[in-house]
Order: structure tokens, then sequence, then C-alpha cells
């Protein structure tokens, strides 16, 4: 072989090398992109696995409602109905395709994603909703459900085997954001157990979060934003630039309690969390994606550290988990992306933590499926 020859060839192979690892960093820098991101000097790995596979030819329709109890068992509110013709035509008589048959909307996971058992629909002494909406399990391992249909007024207490315990608002009617016997679509609960008082974000038609008494539906009190009487009047279009709405958005999409006791308020629509003291008295407020297009506070729930360092974002609008730092609210980092491969969300609506810092997201609309992150570091 000529010299010039040699050295062509070698030239080549550095060239290829280098394009090789260029590459390669390429491919890396994808998959970190696409992947859960670390944060909390710990991350995250979506466990494709999770949960199994559904018994008796179930499939879950809109997943609205993710909780954890209090031995770690996975709780799921699904909308059966939302399942379309063709996707329920094994329940058709005759069947009209071998799968599938709605699951029933309340159903339990152990931790390994096992179903333990799944109940809910009509029954005697309450009105099912409409439209399955938020799905709490409070001290007792009591679960609590709403529902955001147009005619839904009522959020339902039942034991964790299915009996019927308590029903909260008038069944049959609905309210405004000043009546204290009716609700009007209620989107989400929490329960204080120190208080035994349970706080319903009153939020799909009515702006307001309204609190009773936990065991026998007294009415407690309620308010709107920074803490003021609700205001059920017109709202203007949301913008990043203007100043804060003095009134909640047209929904009000989550409540949760810290372990402080401090209300914290999803005002998804101003992509926002306010929070309260448990009187109402407004303490503070912080943005979540408020730079984004579409609406993003959704549902939250914190890490389980001592002083519940962060909290965790489902952010329906634009297809993310953002992780935010509790003090000051600050956004430290996101997971996933919009798209159907494992890690990535479809309309994530809802978030729960069990005490391994494990995350369980679950996808509404078009996603309609539970998701599993573990935490593979510290939180």
């Amino acid at each position: 072989m000529k010299r010039g020859t040699t050295v062509y060839v070698l030239g080549g192979l550095v060239v290829a090398f280098v394009a090789l690892i260029y590459a390669q960093q390429a491919v890396e820098e994808a998959a970190r992109a696409s992947a859960p991101a670390a944060q909390a000097g710990g991350g995250y790995q979506v466990d494709p696995f999770w949960p199994q596979e559904l018994p008796h030819n179930w499939l879950m329709g809109h997943v609205i409602g993710v909780a954890v109890d209090s031995r770690d068992h996975i709780w799921v509110l699904h909308r059966p109905g939302s399942l379309s013709a063709r996707e329920r035509g094994a329940a058709d008589d005759p069947p009209t395709s071998d799968c599938c048959v709605p699951a029933p909307p309340v159903i339990e996971f152990d931790p390994a994603g096992n179903v333990v058992q799944a109940w809910g629909g009509a029954g005697e002494g309450y009105e099912w909703p409409q439209s399955e909406h938020g799905l709490f399990i409070d001290h007792k391992d009591n679960v609590w459900i709403g529902g955001n249909g147009d005619d839904d007024g009522l959020v339902l207490k039942f034991t964790r085997d299915g009996t019927f315990l308590l029903h909260l608002g008038t069944p049959g009617e609905t309210g405004d954001s000043h009546d204290i016997e009716r609700m009007h679509s209620p989107a989400d609960i929490g329960v204080d157990p120190d208080a035994n008082e349970v706080y319903v974000a009153d939020g799909y038609t009515n702006r307001r979060v309204i609190v009773f008494d936990a065991d026998t539906g007294e009415y407690k009190r309620h308010w709107g934003a920074y803490g003021r009487p609700p205001d059920d009047g017109p709202l203007a279009r949301y913008d990043q630039n203007a100043d804060p709405s003095p009134i909640f958005g047209d929904t009000v999409h989550c409540v949760i309690l810290s372990n402080e006791g401090l209300v914290y308020v999803c005002d998804r629509m101003n992509h926002r969390l306010q929070i309260f003291q448990k009187d109402g008295t407004f303490v503070s407020e912080g943005f979540i994606g408020r730079e984004t297009a579409g609406a993003s506070v959704w549902d939250i729930d914190f890490s389980h550290d001592e002083n519940q360092s962060f909290l965790y974002n489902a952010d329906g609008g634009n297809h993310y988990l953002w992780a935010v730092q509790r003090e000051g609210l600050e956004t430290v980092d996101r997971l996933g992306r919009r798209g159907r491969n494992a890690g990535y969300f479809e309309s994530p609506h809802s978030v729960a933590i069990d005490s391994q810092g494990n995350l369980y997201i679950g996808e509404t609309l078009d996603g309609r499926r539970m998701q599993k992150f573990v935490l593979t570091g510290g939180q």
C-alpha cells in the first residue's frame, strides 16, 4: 500500500471514530432529556411493568384519582364510562370482541401492582357520580370520592371494602359558591386527621374550598382565592404577564394538607398554588409552569422526608411532572414529556407518593393508564 493511501485510510478511521463518539454523546443526551430527571439528590426510573395485568378482562378508562393508604397500597379511581364502544366490546351482548370489559371504578393495588379488590358504582343510600373525579384515603383508610359531572354535587365516604358511610352535599341538587348545603362538580378531597375535618375543592363549577366535619358532614366554613368570599363572576383569560387573578379560575382542582397543617389548593387555570391556614387565612402563593401554554397545576403530593421538602405537580396541560421545592415554591426539575412510551405522559392528572418515595401517576383523557416511577436515589 502506498503511503498516501495509508494516510487517507487512517484519516478516514479517525473521522469515523470521532463521528461515533459524537453520535454516542448525542444518543446519551437524548436519553437524558427524555428519561425521568434526577432530583433532590436522587432520581426516578419508570417501572414499565407496573401495574400487573388486570384480571377478568378489565380495562381502565380515564384515571381521575390516585391515592396511597397506610399499607402503601395504591388506590385508583377511573371512569368506566369513558371507554369507547370498541374498547368495551366484550361487555356487549353478544360480545363484539374478545376484550375488554370496564373495570369497577375503584381499584386497590398492592405495591407489586396486583389487584387486591375493586368496587364502586350505584348502591343503596347514595348517588354514584355521573363523572368520577377525585380520590382520597384518610388516616382511618376510609375512601373518599367526588364527581365533576354537570349534575354532580356530592362527595362520598366509604370503608375500604366499599361500605357506604356518608355523603357531603344534597343528593340531586347543586348550589353556587355561597351555598353551605350544596356543592357543584367537586374536584378533590383532603382530610385533616387532627380536627377530623374534610376539605373539598368545590371547583369545576364553583370556585371555593369548603370544609365539613368528616363524620357528621356538618358544614364548617368556606373561602375563595386569597381567603376572600368566593366570586362566581366572569373570568378574564389567563395572561402570564398580567397581575395574578384576584379570584380562583374555573377549576379549583386539588386540596391537600401538609404535615404542619397548611392547606395547599391547586388553581389549575391560573397556573398557581395558593396556601392557607386551616381557617382560610391566606398565607402565600406560587406559580408552576407559569410561562407554559397549558393549564399546569392539576394535582400535587409531598415528599415523605420530615420537612416535606419537595412537592410533585402533575401538569396535564403540558404533560410533565414538575418537582418543586416547597420552600418558596421554586421549580427545580421536571420529568417526562408528552408521549405514549413508558416514562412519557399523556394528560397526567393525579399524583401520589408512597412511604418509599415512589411516584404513582394517573393519566386521563387519551392516557388512560397508571405509571409508577421508582425512587433510585435519596430524596
